[in-house]
């Protein structure tokens, strides 16, 4: 039995190409959309309380405040674990250290100074996906970039564990990441709290963080309330593209295919390749490995929506990747690099056949928060810039405002916005001395 559907890509029509990329509903409940926003009309009006009810009913934990306090002693960590920490947020911080944008200035006509200033997002929110497997991961992937972007206040929210506490390894980073102000819960009401405040929780100015169905839904609602707040970007199931030929090696590919797979039921997994063999041989390999996962019920679920495209060449492969414009791209052949000026839309590409995307997943320095369902066509992923703004800045001297005031009132009076060309008519003839 294959488990991945094996398509050619030729014989298909432009309708079959089309439905063959597409991704599968990120909101299969019909009922998800007002179900998110009752609970944020709770969260608005109810504040504190209407998000520690809903804490107790989706997370089946009552605590007694949102805001925690973290205990003076840490419990002890494994020390390999610190060591694996230490070194992803080293890799994590060297990477992320050199987007810092730069300021500039120029003049543009005699008299016309204009510049350019970064700043800091006061306030963000950071949105950790926890519970039973809290995601130290997207921890350091967002607080990172967060500190170099010198954010003055980072607000971490994370649901609790079942015994009403914080993940002890999260308590760890999140010392280390000096993160101070921290909130147990999680799910479409923490991303409320977050955009609207409560009596305990300020809002804040942009929220982080991937999720489940609600979060992201709730993200995607606050987002459109001018009263809510802004979000890093729109976000859909987890996704990989797989480019390989006769050269990549099938075990690796199958294993790559099914780390993507055992995140969530509805993610994804795309394997395009001009080898009929390297597929054959992939599917076997995905029956040999999936026995062996933990959580192959929903790799299994995941597997069911995915399929491998059987193309003409390795130029065709590269052209179906850029239609789907996956999360993650890797390119698993031997001569990748060859390849990768072809590549336009992607979220994150890994190069050959030793470049696992797990390792982007933790610990190489990129981030993988990263635009999935496509949007890798018109965004990037998270980066120091995320936590910032910019502000344009201009100066006009009189001489300068004489050099450019004729051009600015044609086009003013172009457009018929006579109070526009009126605002620079009246200095320009106070400068000729005509007023």
């Amino acid at each position: 039995m294959s488990l991945l559907k094996i398509y050619q890509w030729k014989e298909l029509s432009p309708k079959e190409q089309k439905i063959c990329l597409a991704r599968a509903k990120a909101n299969p409940d019909t009922n998800i959309k007002q179900n998110v926003s009752d609970i944020i009309q709770a969260v608005q009006n109810q504040g504190d309380s209407a998000v520690l009810k809903l804490t107790a009913k989706f997370d089946k934990v009552k605590i007694p405040q949102l805001k925690y306090s973290p205990p003076e002693h840490l419990p002890p960590i494994d020390s390999q674990l610190i060591q694996s920490l230490q070194t992803a947020i080293q890799n994590i911080s060297k990477f992320h250290s050199q987007q810092i944008p730069q300021p500039f200035q120029i003049e543009t006509s005699p008299g016309i100074i204009c510049h350019k200033k970064y700043q800091p997002l006061q306030r963000v929110g950071i949105y950790i996906p926890g519970g039973t497997a809290p995601l130290l991961s997207t921890l350091m992937m967002l607080a990172i970039p967060a500190k170099i972007a010198n954010c003055p206040e980072i607000v971490m929210v994370t649901p609790p564990s079942p015994e009403g506490e914080l993940n002890p390894v999260i308590q760890w980073l999140a010392k280390t990441l000096s993160i101070n102000e921290i909130y147990l819960c999680g799910g479409a009401q923490a991303i409320a709290a977050l955009a609207y405040g409560t009596e305990s929780l300020q809002k804040v100015d942009k929220i982080f963080g991937p999720g489940n169905t609600y979060v992201t839904e709730a993200k995607i609602q606050v987002s459109l309330d001018p009263m809510g707040t802004a979000i890093d970007m729109p976000a859909g199931p987890s996704e990989v593209l797989i480019i390989a030929d006769d050269t990549s090696r099938p075990d690796f590919v199958a294993a790559d295919l099914l780390s993507q797979a055992e995140h969530d039921e509805l993610s994804q997994v795309i394997l395009v390749s001009p080898s009929s063999q390297l597929i054959h041989n992939v599917n076997q390999e995905l029956q040999k490995q999936l026995t062996q996962l933990p959580r192959r019920d929903i790799a299994t679920q995941a597997l069911s929506s995915s399929r491998a495209l059987l193309t003409e060449d390795i130029s065709q492969a590269l052209h179906i990747s850029n239609l789907y414009a996956p999360e993650h791209l890797i390119l698993a052949q031997k001569d990748a690099v060859k390849i990768v000026p072809q590549v336009i839309h992607a979220g994150s590409v890994f190069i050959g056949p030793w470049s696992s995307e797990s390792l982007g997943d933790y610990a190489s320095g990129p981030n993988h928060v990263l635009p999935t369902y496509g949007f890798a066509r018109s965004h990037s992923g998270i980066g120091v810039e995320s936590f910032m703004k910019s502000t344009t800045f201009q100066e006009v001297t009189p001489q300068g405002l004489l050099q450019i005031a004729q051009t600015v009132e044609c086009l003013a009076e172009a457009e018929g916005l006579i109070a526009h060309a009126r605002s620079v008519k009246l200095r320009r003839e106070k400068l000729q001395g005509n007023l």
